[in-house]
């Protein structure tokens, strides 16, 4: 089958729609990410009120100052450090941190430090929940809602995180778009949101593909863009195995095509890097009978710094999720288990800042890689950025 210029150019007219196709995506009424959201819900809420304990957002103390540096440097970070057994390691300085750009020490700017005890993120940290029923196969789709369900019903429905509920349908995505600690209340709503059966099937082959791949960047990338407006750092913990890789010998691509698939890259590493958003992967049972081709993301997580080195590979769910500094958990049938390891990152982190070397040329690729002086630790952050050139007003283009 030969797709040269005919499978980019689908990717890219679906990649280039309006973002208002992202009405249904949201938060809180005063939230600009939600404005849209109201006709696109399933199962529209009234105005939170004290008589409303399904939506009811946990209040959140408010953080002692902890800036050392003023004043804050262009890029911020957010960086998740873990000591030799996978705890979160708390109580570190900005003295202990070193921030590599390109392989060379960076000033940083400005340094705080959340413990999730004694001091919180304000506004708390929030938690995007997409269940993703078009990657998912059939039979697997009434498993996964069963434990998302159990997730939502732990702890008596009382949620550690502020939660929105996003469903992935072969339609495009359907949000409930007030965020709740009540669990419960997320469970009756997501009870309520039935999606249909699926029109894309992995059985239609490199057709198939080539559509989950389309409509999953999508709406990635419009729920990127959208949870730029809303304040704070976000955990993105995607349910199921992800779109296809799109890296067959069916599918060919010219120069041109890769120069678009670079510009995708930029665009959406730009995009979850500017929202605070950290991608998670989180799958049941492994879908993939091939354990080489499980593992392909490997080949495909060093930055990408031209468009002669772009593929789609680069796009895949776990590949964002490592690059943005998350996590792939599973594949097993725990996936109750694999939110709660993901939302265990939630609270206790570090934020710092930096400012970049003047780029010589737009989309100008860094490696980025921050060590602490801590023996055995480890750190997860973005692991590279886009740089672009000033314009002649003094804002980088």
């Amino acid at each position: 089958m030969r797709m040269k210029m005919q499978c980019l150019a689908g990717l890219v007219a679906f990649l280039s729609l309006s973002s208002a196709a992202l009405a249904q995506v949201g938060g809180p009424a005063d939230d600009p990410a939600a404005q849209q959201a109201s006709q696109a819900s399933p199962t529209p809420q009234p105005p939170e009120s004290p008589k409303d304990p399904g939506l009811v957002t946990r209040p959140s103390p408010t953080p002692r100052p902890s800036s050392v540096f003023t004043p804050e440097g262009k890029i911020h970070l957010d960086v998740m450090v873990a000591d030799t057994a996978g705890k979160a390691l708390s109580g570190l300085g900005p003295q202990d941190f070193t921030l590599l750009d390109d392989g060379r020490p960076r000033k940083i700017l400005s340094f705080r430090s959340f413990d999730g005890v004694n001091v919180n993120a304000n506004p708390p940290v929030r938690v995007f929940l997409v269940f993703d029923t078009v990657n998912l196969p059939f039979q697997q789709v009434s498993f996964a809602r069963q434990e998302l369900e159990k997730f939502l019903h732990e702890n008596g429905g009382r949620l550690a995180q502020p939660v929105s509920l996003i469903l992935m349908t072969d339609a495009g995505i359907r949000v409930q778009p007030r965020p709740s600690t009540d669990g419960n209340a997320l469970a009756t709503v997501l009870d309520q949101i039935k999606g249909g059966l699926h029109s894309v099937y992995t059985a239609m082959g490199a057709d198939g593909d080539l559509q989950r791949f389309q409509l999953s960047l999508h709406q990635m990338e419009l729920i990127a863009d959208n949870s730029a407006h809303v304040p704070g750092r976000k955990l993105l913990i995607w349910i199921g195995p992800g779109w296809p890789m799109m890296n067959s010998h069916q599918f060919t691509f010219s120069d041109k095509d890769q120069s678009h698939y670079f510009e995708n890259i930029v665009q959406l590493s730009t995009a979850l890097r500017e929202a605070r958003m950290v991608v998670y992967s989180v799958t049941p049972v492994n879908v993939e009978t091939d354990q080489t081709r499980t593992l392909m993301y490997r080949d495909f997580l060093k930055g990408v710094p031209s468009p002669r080195k772009a593929d789609t590979g680069n796009l895949a769910l776990k590949v964002l999720a490592i690059q943005s500094g998350g996590r792939i958990l599973g594949p097993d049938n725990h996936l109750a288990e694999q939110i709660d390891n993901c939302i265990a990152d939630a609270n206790a982190f570090y934020t710092i800042s930096f400012n970049p070397s003047p780029a010589e040329h737009a989309d100008e690729y860094h490696d980025l890689k921050v060590v602490v002086d801590t023996p055995g630790a480890s750190v997860r952050t973005n692991s590279g950025y886009y740089n672009q050139p000033k314009s002649p007003n003094g804002d980088s283009r």
